[in-house]
């Protein structure tokens, strides 16, 4: 699993270091590539090739609008570490880009970093067919926006010590973070053409899988430590942040996480697709506080 890890990780980033030097240089791309570079895991990018793969789509293609979803996963990284958000000054081991380049331009390079994973869609460098692009810019901007990323940490921001029901902070972590789990998982079928029906089955699958990950991420933050996540746990019980665990306890989450997780995976296996590899990244996530 690491190994595959790897491979899609040093792959993705090289595709986004050769895209970004063909692009003219500008004050902002020093800010741009801190918060892109190293990266994550690219947990989402391994998701969309787990299910891509499955339908045969080449893994070229996957790991280019896989850039894409890193290049928006940065942005919001950057900016929910803002003073005015969640006040987080390291992010993956390191200075968040705000402490190291300020916070102005951080916000600007976050915004770019937002606005180049279309680039990257519409890039000829992506051979796919232009309405199928169009397809992917929607669903990526529907992902990103009001009705997924920054609706969901308006929520997360709005909930702090307030008393809210289960369906409420689920439906803040499926915006938060499960639309661009959706996103990855909705690929596939929209390049293969499949009907809405089954668009929205993956989407569906995706909002389970990026809520697993939230649990999976706020589990680490209730007992996990600094080298695991790279930066400061413990956070969220401070500020009184609305969680699953919050509301339901650790024990019952983590019951309810391996809930989730057997809906995913019989989903899939229903459908039709084999889940080995899916399987296996769902529990890499489960087990990152291990």
């Amino acid at each position: 699993m690491k190994n595959k890890l790897v491979k899609i990780a040093k792959d993705t980033n090289y595709f986004l270091k050769k895209f970004i030097k063909k692009q003219k240089k500008t004050e902002l791309i020093s800010a741009m590539k801190y918060g892109l570079f190293p990266g994550g895991k690219k947990i989402r990018s391994k998701i969309l090739i787990d299910i891509g793969t499955k339908f045969n789509i080449k893994y070229e293609t996957l790991i280019k609008i896989g850039s894409a979803v890193e290049c928006i996963h940065a942005y919001s990284l950057i900016h929910d570490d803002l003073p005015c958000m969640d006040n987080d000054k390291f992010r993956r081991g390191k200075l968040s880009t705000h402490i190291k380049f300020g916070e102005s331009t951080a916000v600007l390079a976050g915004n770019s970093l937002l606005t180049m994973a279309f680039e990257i869609l519409t890039s000829s460098n992506l051979e796919i067919d232009k309405k199928i692009k169009v397809d992917l810019v929607q669903k990526l901007s529907e992902s990103s926006g009001h009705q997924g990323i920054a609706g969901g940490q308006y929520l997360d921001l709005y909930f702090e010590k307030k008393k809210i029901s289960k369906n409420k902070i689920i439906n803040m972590e499926i915006k938060k973070t499960g639309k661009l789990f959706s996103f990855c998982c909705a690929v596939p079928a929209i390049l293969k053409k499949k009907k809405n029906k089954d668009i929205h089955f993956f989407e569906n699958i995706g909002a389970n899988i990026g809520l697993l990950f939230q649990i999976a991420d706020d589990l680490i933050d209730f007992q996990g430590s600094y080298k695991i996540v790279g930066k400061k746990t413990g956070k969220d019980k401070k500020k009184g942040k609305a969680t699953l665990i919050s509301l339901l306890g650790y024990k019952n989450v983590i019951k309810y996480s391996q809930k989730i997780k057997f809906k995913i995976i019989n989903d899939l296996n229903n459908y039709g697709l084999n889940s080995n590899d899916l399987n296996e990244t769902l529990n890499y996530i489960l087990n990152r506080n291990k």
